[in-house]
């Protein structure tokens, strides 16, 4: 099978690179080796933040934020976006201190959109906050969406388009040859010009076949979602110094999370709870919101996770070979990016070039210079 572009992995990162290349005319196929959204894309917390971003992502971060507010029109789809404000929540004063060191940084880079509250606009926003809390930091266009809604729009929207997906293709070889790569699994052999490596926890085995090495390790962060609970906050909830990550449904159910590490077995496709770390992060949750000693877990789960050394993803042309571009490694926190960062790769595609500083995304940027 003869394509333009081949992309392999079927998360939001691939997904949205499919739709922007097929929306600028280009042919192009997905090759995800289980099911479309069906690991980090589509089990993560949905955050859908600018707030606390690195500053090497602010810029990215803002791009991305003005496509969510208009995605469910321009895919035609639902991703379940909401804007509902992100709130970091102070828990003593060395937080408040942290913020306002914080605010200084994006201050003298010119960014304001990271907004400082005390601890009457804090409890005026979430009156059933803990009485400890002292403050927090607001960024009032951040909120969520849906994971695997959000991802199935890219995919629906890209097929409408033109694109192919292809589910249950295990890339097992990948060759380049002259001008073409030839990509090879039990099944099938593809053949394009360009290939693109979105393939998250899996990203360093396949970018080895493209000739690029990378220090690419994996985990499974967990979420727990509870019962059914009164209305008690609207925005987004996190935490200064606290791993803590929590947001209220419309339909009352509570999202619980924080980046607590499950045990994760990438060669079986299979992830395994720690129930230690899940209570850790509910006791975190009732120490912020003590209402939440009411509440009862409905489910647990966690997802496979493509983690860099210094988390932050890699976003990048190919090093040792013409006509390669990966994008992986988003450290459990790609999923807002996801439509810019397809935007951009179906830039680099087209014209070899992005408006973005993308150096420090690199995928070669750890390895040693030579002198």
């Amino acid at each position: 099978m003869k394509t333009e572009v081949i992309i392999i992995g079927g998360g939001i990162q691939g997904c949205a690179t499919a739709y922007h290349l097929a929306k600028g005319g280009v042919s192009v196929t997905v090759l995800e080796k289980d099911r479309v959204s069906q690991h980090a894309s589509g089990v993560n917390a949905g955050g859908v933040r600018l707030l606390g971003r690195h500053i090497s992502e602010v810029e990215l971060s803002k791009a991305a934020m003005s496509l969510w507010s208009s995605l469910d029109e321009e895919l035609e789809g639902d991703t379940g976006y909401r804007a509902r404000s992100l709130i970091n929540i102070a828990a003593d004063e060395a937080d408040m201190i942290t913020l306002k060191q914080r605010e200084i940084q994006m201050h003298k880079l010119g960014y304001r959109h990271e907004i400082m509250i005390d601890q009457q606009e804090l409890r005026e926003r979430l009156p059933y906050v803990a009485a400890h809390c002292v403050g927090g930091v607001v960024s009032e266009q951040d909120g969520y969406a849906i994971p695997y809604k959000s991802t199935l729009a890219f995919r629906n929207a890209a097929e409408r388009l033109g694109a192919t997906f292809l589910e249950g293709v295990d890339v097992a070889r990948i060759r380049k040859i002259g001008d073409s790569w030839l990509v090879e699994s039990d099944k099938a052999r593809f053949e394009s010009t360009v290939l693109i490596n979105c393939s998250g926890a899996w990203a360093d085995k396949v970018a080895v076949m493209m000739g690029d090495n990378v220090p690419l390790t994996h985990s499974a962060p967990m979420l727990m979602i509870t019962s059914r609970m009164p209305h008690f906050a609207t925005p987004v909830v996190g935490a200064v110094s606290r791993p803590l990550s929590f947001k209220q449904f419309e339909n009352g159910t509570v999202l619980i999370g924080g980046g607590a590490k499950g045990f994760a077995d990438r060669a079986n496709n299979r992830t395994r709870l720690d129930y230690a770390k899940l209570a850790i992060g509910a006791k975190n949750a009732i120490d912020f919101f003590p209402i939440m000693k009411t509440a009862s877990v409905n489910r647990m789960w966690a997802g496979l996770e493509a983690y860099m050394p210094d988390n932050l993803p890699v976003i990048s042309k190919g090093v040792n070979a013409g006509n390669a571009f990966h994008a992986f490694g988003f450290s459990a926190h790609g999923f807002q990016l996801g439509p810019i960062v397809g935007k951009v790769l179906a830039e680099l595609v087209l014209s070899g070039e992005s408006k973005f500083d993308l150096d420090a995304f690199r995928i070669d940027r750890f390895e040693r210079k030579v002198l």
